[in-house]
């Protein structure tokens, strides 16, 4: 198993990185931190420098790139903060989705416009009695005609809100289906009379801002359904793998940087006549903290290099996801007591990498999910199959 890049990634990754130095610095990210705002200018950028089409096939105008290059990346987009990944993955995992799914009209009218930039997409399907139970959800899809008429609510719906944005929308097509069975896919347009959408106050994933969803008799047309009634929960779960590698690389990116600018504090940050970083309880700390992103990022790796191949294995995939997500929280925890004060300050992007890794253990399927489905694949069922939660 070689996880050695190639000389075209390698290129790959320096692009990126230069592109992201230059158009997403930390007085950037900063203030649409503090304003909760979509970073719509940096989207323009992915979209002009064709990374937004990485991952499509190339009769779409994609550039028909591997899951290794897309986790590159998404590392290097990460490696500037968790946050500002959210924009660039979510709305892609929902186009993969139409675009694997989908009819040649849709991919025509929706894929198309995303790849050019004219429109996004976001996704909703947690609600205030189904979180990672899934399989429950109540929103409802009642066909009349040629439009099916949508009532209910959803909650923690990242970028739903954001101009120009169809929602990808699973709703319960069968009320009498079980859990996970009778569950549709819709693209609602954001703007449609009867939707109405708040934002969530969130201690992070701001630049992806989170809101909450209420449908009252939405009329959506039927060509606007994803696949046959009732496939909803299959095309839910069909994207798992590339999303759980794609975040376990934003978290790996983010933890990088956290660990440099721990390491960078603790070389120049002087006390009692020399760096902190002489100070063997300091310098432990930071060895503790490089070996454990080099572990995450053998398991991102790993993970990628797997799927890639046609041999993903959800065990290894949950725990790259696993890993990857505590891993983070942990060293930005442990980063921010390096920097002691200076880090606790809302002036340093230390706070921002903290207040962006403790989402990470609760968002793309919990920590508990990962440790069940991991479980599962050990033979052991602990308290039930379980389920995902989806943000």
């Amino acid at each position: 198993m070689d996880f050695a890049l190639t000389e075209e990634q390698e290129e790959l990754r320096a692009v990126v990185r230069q592109l992201m130095n230059a158009k997403a610095d930390d007085a950037y990210l900063r203030d649409r931190d503090e304003r909760a705002e979509f970073p719509f200018e940096l989207y323009r950028d992915w979209v002009d420098n064709g990374l937004l089409a990485l991952p499509f096939p190339e009769e779409l105008g994609g550039q028909g790139a591997g899951i290794m290059e897309f986790a590159i990346v998404v590392e290097e987009i990460g490696r500037r903060g968790y946050d500002v990944s959210l924009p660039y993955c979510g709305p892609i995992f929902n186009a993969l989705n139409i675009t694997r799914h989908g009819t040649a009209e849709q991919v025509e009218k929706f894929v198309r416009p995303f790849l050019a930039g004219e429109l996004r997409f976001s996704i909703a399907m947690t609600e205030p009695h189904a979180g990672s139970d899934a399989g429950n959800m109540r929103t409802t899809a009642v066909r009349e005609g040629d439009h099916y008429v949508l009532n209910g609510a959803k909650m923690f719906a990242s970028g739903a809100g954001v101009p120009d944005t169809y929602i990808n929308l699973y709703a319960r097509t069968d009320p009498e289906a079980p859990p996970g069975k009778g569950l549709s896919l819709f693209l609602v347009n954001n703007d449609l009379p009867g939707l109405e959408i708040t934002k969530v106050p969130t201690l992070g994933r701001r630049m992806y801002p989170t809101t909450q969803i209420f449908l009252d008799d939405v009329r959506v047309p039927v060509e606007n359904r994803v696949g046959e009634e009732g496939d909803g929960w299959r095309i839910m779960m069909s994207g798992l793998e590339l999303e759980r590698v794609a975040t376990s690389a934003a978290y790996l990116g983010n933890a990088v940087t956290v660990v440099e600018e721990a390491t960078q504090y603790a070389k120049s940050r002087e006390q009692f006549g020399q760096p902190i970083g002489q100070f063997q309880v300091i310098a432990h700390m930071l060895a503790d903290m490089h070996t454990q992103v080099e572990a995450a990022r053998l398991l991102t790796y790993q993970a990628a290099w797997l799927v890639e191949r046609g041999l993903g294995d959800r065990k290894l995939i949950s725990m790259a996801k696993l890993f990857g997500s505590e891993t983070f929280v942990e060293v930005a925890r442990q980063g921010l007591q390096v920097m002691g004060g200076y880090g606790y300050s809302m002036e340093t992007p230390m706070q921002r990498h903290l207040r962006a890794a403790l989402g990470t253990t609760i968002t793309a399927g919990t920590s508990q999910i990962q440790r069940q489905t991991i479980a599962g694949a050990l033979g052991l069922r602990p308290g039930g199959s379980g389920s995902r939660r989806r943000s």
